[in-house]
């Protein structure tokens, strides 16, 4: 929720994450790494690939219409992300792919381009639309606190 109740769009969006999310995504890699044992180079450049492309792809720029047809078949373009972070559900659960762009296509979650226009698209939660409330106090509490909408994963 912490990443997806940015209202704005941009490369710090790829950035936001609870610092919870994050130690328990360094478990999971530390974990991996110790497991498979990958050369140090590879872990290094592999994390240096994953915080590029997120970064890019969650930034505010507009890249030429053809360009960006050629890169979403390679990797997940700024356009192709921002989608994901539409508060119209449908499109929330679509283009969940910030690196390679072929997993979308392949389990139907690919959608080229939001209803209303990346112009006229709305970023973040419906339910988190005060910014005086997403400040740094509240984003620490928000997964504790905030009503994470009626998303499919938290239907019961």
């Amino acid at each position: 929720m912490v990443h997806h109740a940015d209202l704005d769009y941009d490369m710090t969006t790829g950035l936001r994450f609870h610092p919870i999310e994050i130690v328990l995504s360094m478990m999971i890699k530390l974990s991996s790494v110790a497991l498979l044992g990958p050369p140090v180079m590879a872990v290094l450049v592999f994390e240096i690939l994953l915080n590029a492309t997120a970064m890019f792809n969650h930034g505010n720029i507009r890249l030429p219409l053809k360009l960006d047809r050629v890169l979403r078949l390679i990797i997940v373009t700024p356009d192709m992300h921002r989608v994901h972070h539409s508060v119209i559900i449908r499109e929330t659960n679509s283009n969940f792919g910030f690196n390679l762009p072929w997993w979308d296509r392949l389990f139907g979650t690919y959608q080229d381009q939001p209803a209303r226009g990346h112009t006229n698209m709305t970023i973040g939660l419906a339910q988190f639309r005060d910014a005086k409330k997403l400040t740094l106090p509240w984003l620490l509490a928000l997964p504790f606190i905030g009503d994470p909408g009626r998303q499919p994963i938290n239907r019961h």
